[in-house]
């Protein structure tokens, strides 16, 4: 594998993320979110290339989840493991009984459990390594979706943020992707040969987000710009005239009886 195969576009935007941000710090320790899929992978090929290009000194390990959603998916592990050999990125795997929790949380979301879940497990791992940092790979389009989600569903503005401490754990969740579209790693690993897993989740393709996903495509046939726009909607200083918060009754208390 050439670790210095990294197109400079994409190079140029993770770097971008890194400065800005501030997501890594001399001496960090990231533990990586390594699920196989292209999005994980790239991360953790990205990370380090990083490593390796800059003289910020930090240092890498990387978590598997195996959720239990099926064999094959831990017959493929090994596959993950080696990739991550090939880069020199110390690798570990952990099961985690999804599958069995979503069943017994079955008034709760399935991906709201599996996410939960699998963030404690990450959590825990960070710790017993003595991990400072826990790195998702959570990119431009999921970002964008999970913004465009939020108003549909709960009618506010809200979206991850690219960088989040964790006070009760005393780790730090980084997301260098955050300005890399999906479309680009995918282009960039199928280009390359990276042995990308199948996702195992049985609710793949059939989630809330993936319907956001969708809608935003068909949208962009009449609106080309709606992703950029909704990109740019995501930042603090795009927030043009707005109402008021409503007022509580207490304090409409004055003018209502003045019409009495």
């Amino acid at each position: 594998m050439n670790i210095f195969n990294l197109p400079q576009v994409i190079f140029s935007k993770i770097f971008r993320a890194v400065v800005e941000f501030e997501l890594i710090d001399e001496g960090d320790k990231i533990l990586i979110g390594v699920s196989g899929g292209k999005d994980s992978l790239l991360l953790a090929y990205a990370l380090e290339t990083l490593r390796r290009r800059t003289k910020k000194n930090f240092s890498l390990a990387a978590l598997t989840i195996d959720t239990k959603f099926g064999d094959d998916f831990k017959e493929n592990i090994p596959r993950v493991k080696n990739f991550c050999n090939e880069l020199g990125i110390e690798h570990e795997v952990r099961e985690l009984d999804i599958a069995g929790l979503i069943r017994e949380q079955n008034n709760k979301s399935p991906c709201y459990t599996c996410a939960y879940f699998r963030r404690a497990v990450m959590n825990r791992r960070a710790n017993e390594i003595g991990a400072n940092k826990v790195a998702y790979a959570h990119h431009l389009d999921d970002a964008v979706e999970t913004f465009f989600m939020s108003l549909l569903s709960t009618g506010q503005l809200n979206t991850f943020q690219p960088k989040t401490f964790l006070d009760r754990t005393n780790i730090t969740v980084i997301r260098p992707l955050v300005y890399v579209r999906e479309r680009e790693i995918e282009k960039f690993t199928q280009k390359n040969g990276f042995d990308v897993l199948k996702s195992p989740c049985p609710f793949d393709g059939a989630t809330n987000r993936q319907r956001i996903k969708n809608l935003i495509r068909d949208l962009e046939k009449d609106f080309p710009d709606l992703f950029s726009h909704l990109a740019s909607a995501m930042r603090k200083d795009s927030i043009g005239e707005l109402w008021d918060a409503p007022k509580t009754r207490g304090q409409m208390r004055d003018t209502y009886f003045s019409f009495k």
